[in-house]
């Protein structure tokens, strides 16, 4: 007597919810590599309750070795002002954004504020959220 089980187990595997992970896993990953800091030097800023509202077109770094930096371009401190001038030539409203690392002298960076106020450039300090 053969018997017949109605109960068969289907061979095939539903990948469905495998490609919806992976889906918000890419998403996820988009989001969050936006959110990276473009900036590729290692300072530590003064911390703020303040947020940057301006458009970031320039980022001048000073680090503890007291080296210039625009754009992750080494300057002579010298120099600055020819650079900044033949970067921002033909813009708007020019926009600097100043990364002080906080063990740097304020002489040093009111002299590149000074640079942006004789140049009319409108200039940001940036500092790490508390």
């Amino acid at each position: 007597m053969a018997l017949k089980s109605r109960n068969k187990v289907s061979p095939n595997f539903n990948m469905s919810s495998m490609t919806d992970i992976v889906f918000l896993l890419l998403i996820f990953f988009m989001l969050t590599s936006t959110l990276v800091s473009p900036n590729a030097l290692k300072l530590l800023l003064p911390n703020s309750k303040a947020k940057t509202l301006e458009k970031q077109t320039i980022s001048i770094s000073i680090n503890k070795e007291l080296d210039f930096y625009i754009n992750e371009n080494q300057v002579l401190e010298t120099n600055i002002e020819n650079e900044l001038k033949k970067l921002l030539v033909g813009q708007l409203e020019p926009a600097i954004v100043l990364h002080a690392d906080k063990t740097v002298d304020i002489e040093y960076v009111v002299k590149v504020m000074d640079i942006a106020y004789r140049n009319k450039y409108k200039i940001v300090l940036a500092t790490t959220p508390n």
